[in-house]
């Protein structure tokens, strides 16, 4: 039987990276995508390679933008030209607002850009992924799992960056349709909320984040990072939690725990 293979988008640097290697070290072939270059994603790879230390496994990049629709049938041919499976889907890729603009002011421009990058090019590559998967029922895979990361920001209401959080409350929505869908052909699905996570994409807030982690922010006061959202994948796709499609997975230190 073939190595299982698992899709990680966005899978080049930050949250993406880290997956990408948590699922390495479970013994997962990887393929990552991107809009850098491939020379650019080298270093990446090599990162992901380190994992795999004396296992015969594969690491490959391909440029894709997960919005658009013909890099997403591109993309796919190609996974299944390499590896000839694809058992693992993680829905990492997505970006945030340029500029963070009061909903009152908030532009059809920005608001049309993320969603289609955050929601409508995941929906539609899980589509895609899960025919697949469905397909390939005959052939006995080990496991067939799709991952989507949202954020907090699926419940937690910012004013300032609304396109954003209606982006991540649709994927968590996608989260409960594909999982209603698919967990009759033990296709899990699931989806992961990450908090305040440190990654180049939160460098510019970092000082406003700093003092607040030091206050009452958060119930375990540190940063998070892209090795704890890695694990917490690893433990979805390899099956360590068992009976829970849907399952909503918050990583965040606490930061959207109702207190008093």
């Amino acid at each position: 039987m073939k190595t299982a293979a698992a899709l990680v988008t966005g899978g080049t640097r930050g949250i993406g990276l880290g997956i990408a290697k948590a699922l390495a070290q479970k013994g997962l072939n990887i393929v990552v995508t991107g809009r850098r270059s491939p020379e650019e994603a080298l270093p990446a790879l090599d990162e992901i390679r380190d994992q795999f230390c004396a296992k015969d496994l594969e690491a490959a990049y391909f440029k894709s933008n997960v919005a658009d629709a013909d890099d997403r049938r591109r993309l796919l041919a190609s996974i299944e030209s390499r590896f000839g499976r694809l058992d693992v889907l993680v829905n990492n890729a997505g970006i945030a607002p340029e500029v963070r603009t009061d909903v009152l002011e908030a532009s059809e421009e920005s608001f049309d850009k993320l969603i289609t990058t955050n929601l409508k090019g995941p929906y539609f590559l899980t589509q895609a992924v899960a025919r697949w998967m469905l397909r390939q029922q005959d052939q006995k895979l080990e496991r067939r799992s799709i991952v989507n990361i949202s954020s907090v920001s699926a419940v937690m209401v910012s004013v300032d960056r609304g396109d954003y959080c209606i982006s991540k409350a649709g994927i968590s929505m996608a989260t409960k349709l594909w999982a209603a869908r698919l967990a009759p052909h033990g296709i899990s699905v699931y989806e992961i909320r990450p908090g305040i996570i440190n990654t180049d994409m939160t460098q510019g807030v970092k000082e406003k984040y700093d003092r607040m982690i030091e206050g009452d922010l958060l119930l375990e006061k540190r940063w998070g990072t892209p090795e704890d959202i890695g694990k917490v994948t690893a433990l979805l796709v390899t099956g360590d939690l068992p009976y829970s499609p849907g399952a909503v997975v918050a990583v965040d230190g606490g930061l959207s725990l109702p207190r008093l």
